[in-house]
C-alpha cells in the first residue's frame, strides 16, 4: 500500500476558497454546504486534510472540531489518500452470497492490497461497502460510484487491469470511468458533463414499471389530509381549552380511591 499524496497534496489555492465559498452561499443555511464541500476538499487534496477542515470550519463560522465529527461519520470522506480508482465491492447478504465475497477476496489477492489500501501505482484503493443499492443486478461492485453490474471474479480483475494499464472502462449502464477526483468534483455540485452518457436505471429496475403499463396498473390517489377546523377567535379557543380541562379532571375525580381496609389488604397503608 501507498501513501503517494501524504507527502506532496496539492493545497487549496484561491480558486478552491472561491468554490467552497460559492458553495455555502447555495444555502440559506451556509452550514448546510458542508458535505459538498468536503467532498470538493477531496477533489483537490485527495482526502480529507487539517487544512480543508480548517478552512470549510473559517468559511461557515463554526469550530473544526464539528466539521471533523462530520468528516469521520460519513464512511465517503477519506482519511488516507485514496487512489485514482476507488472500486467498491459490496458485501452485504445478497451480493455476498451471489458471489461477493468471492471477487472481493480475489481482487485483495489479484492487487496484493487488504481492505481500504491502496495498490503501490497509486491506481486502485479497494473496499468492500455495505450495499451499492443496485441488489437486482448482484454481484455489485462500484468504480468512482459508477455500477459495474453482474460481476465475476474474472470481470472484476479485467476492470481493475485495465484501469491500471491506462484504457478507457464503461461502467455497464454506459458512462465512462473518471478519476476519482473528478468525481469528488461532481459530488461537490460541479458537473462533468457527463450525465447523459448512460441510462439511470437498467432493465431490471425497470422490470416492475413495464409490468405495470402492460396491465394498465397505476398507483392509488393519494388521500386528501382531512380539514381540521379552527376556532373562530382567540375567546373560543380559551373555552375549548377549558372544557376539555375540566372534562378530563372529572374524569380523573370519578376513579374511585383505595379505601383503608384496600390499603391495609395490598400493604399499602401507611405505617
Amino acid at each position: 500500500m501507498t501513501d503517494r499524496f501524504t507527502e506532496n497534496d496539492t493545497r487549496l489555492t484561491e480558486e478552491t476558497w472561491a468554490e467552497l465559498r460559492e458553495i455555502a452561499a447555495r444555502y440559506p443555511e451556509a452550514r448546510s454546504g458542508l458535505l459538498p464541500m468536503l467532498h470538493l476538499v477531496q477533489s483537490v487534496e485527495g482526502r480529507i486534510t487539517p487544512e480543508g477542515i480548517e478552512a470549510c470550519a473559517e468559511i461557515l463560522g463554526i469550530t473544526a472540531a464539528e466539521v471533523n465529527g462530520v468528516a469521520t461519520f460519513y464512511t465517503m470522506y477519506k482519511r488516507k489518500p485514496v487512489g485514482d480508482y476507488h472500486v467498491g465491492v459490496c458485501t452485504n447478504t445478497l451480493c455476498a452470497i451471489m458471489g461477493g465475497d468471492a471477487i472481493f477476496e480475489r481482487l485483495k489477492d489479484h492487487l496484493d492490497v487488504g481492505n481500504d489500501e491502496t495498490t503501490d501505482d497509486g491506481k486502485i484503493t479497494l473496499e468492500h461497502v455495505e450495499c451499492n443499492a443496485a441488489c437486482d443486478y448482484a454481484p455489485v461492485m462500484m468504480v468512482n460510484w459508477e455500477f459495474m453490474d453482474n460481476q465475476t471474479p474474472e470481470s472484476a480483475v479485467q476492470v481493475v487491469d485495465d484501469l491500471r494499464a491506462g484504457k478507457t472502462v464503461h461502467s455497464t449502464r454506459g458512462p465512462r470511468l473518471c478519476t476519482w477526483r473528478e468525481a469528488e468534483r461532481v459530488l461537490a455540485g460541479f458537473p462533468d458533463d457527463l450525465a447523459d452518457e448512460g441510462p439511470a436505471a437498467g432493465p431490471a429496475s425497470l422490470a416492475g414499471l413495464k409490468v405495470a403499463r402492460e396491465r394498465g396498473w397505476s398507483a392509488p390517489e393519494a388521500a386528501q389530509p382531512r380539514a381540521v377546523e379552527q376556532p373562530a377567535s382567540k375567546a373560543e379557543a380559551v373555552a375549548e381549552a377549558d372544557t376539555s380541562r375540566a372534562q378530563s379532571e372529572t374524569k380523573v375525580e370519578e376513579v374511585p380511591g383505595e379505601t383503608q381496609a384496600e390499603k391495609k389488604a395490598t400493604g399499602g397503608e401507611d405505617k
